[in-house]
């Protein structure tokens, strides 16, 4: 299995969204030393990656384009898109660990482990994993839903956040969810987890009851943020694909209606 990106796109055939065959990544001509395993010890050798760099305009192979990745869910089953997403993280750890980030010594990639270790000063690093809490949160029948400033077309979704330093999942909720809408939560519960490739992300997600206080939003993170409760045309929220999308289908107020757009990616 090849796979090729350009940035966050992904090389696939049109007529139907496989990836490129021995005879396409031929054609880009491709230096084999760029080509990355995506498994240790060479567990996979079928299963491998390419990074072009995000600025690459290769001369395509006929029938070929790139496609973002992110547009690949629902087209493609999960088996798919877990190993399209570590190729993606395992690709860009190698693009952005070249050099040893304490000496500036190129590094070296172990073959035992996914690890880049530098030979001067033995600084080893790994695929960059960032885990980030999201909380759906409850208020007897209702249900909170925010849209984040930072992107115009934000669908409505739960809260998240990066975990910080010297944090737990649960200080993470706390302290996100009082910085971004003023609340205070209880009764944490967790939902379920998802890798989620953008970069390197994990979601962690939870339901959190209602404990006090008004909604008053972050105006810098959250362009609004409202409860939704029994019967409610709910706004457009994350496709079904996404941790976000089913801990939200999940926890629906009873007769509530989704708009159509949220079935897409």
């Amino acid at each position: 299995m090849n796979f090729i990106f350009r940035g966050d796109e992904l090389l696939l055939r049109e007529a139907d969204l496989a990836l490129p065959d021995t005879a396409a990544c031929q054609a880009l001509q491709s230096a084999p030393a760029a080509w990355q395993a995506l498994w240790a010890a060479n567990a996979h050798p079928e299963q491998r990656v390419l990074q072009l760099g995000r600025g690459a305009d290769p001369a395509m192979p006929q029938g070929y384009a790139f496609r973002k990745l992110r547009s690949c869910f629902g087209t493609h089953d999960e088996r798919f898109m877990g190993l399209a997403s570590r190729a993606f993280q395992v690709a860009e750890w190698a693009r952005t660990h070249r050099y040893c980030g304490a000496c500036g010594t190129p590094t070296e990639r172990l073959a035992h482990e996914l690890c880049m270790r530098c030979p001067a000063c033995g600084l080893p690093a790994y695929p960059r994993v960032s885990p980030a809490m999201m909380v759906l949160i409850k208020r007897g029948d209702e249900i909170l839903l925010a849209r984040h400033a930072t992107y115009a077309s934000a669908r409505h979704t739960a809260l998240a956040g990066f975990v910080e330093a010297g944090e737990s999942i649960e200080d993470a909720i706390h302290r996100e969810v009082q910085e971004e809408v003023g609340l205070q939560v209880r009764d944490l519960r967790y939902f379920q987890s998802q890798s989620w490739p953008f970069p390197h992300s994990l979601m962690i997600a939870f339901t959190a009851e209602y404990a006090g206080g008004q909604v008053r939003v972050q105006q810098d993170e959250i362009a609004e943020a409202n409860w939704h409760g029994p019967g409610a045309r709910l706004p457009v929220i994350p496709m079904p694909q996404s941790v976000a999308g089913r801990l939200i289908r999940a926890n629906l107020p009873p007769g509530a209606v989704l708009d159509p757009a949220s079935e897409t990616p």
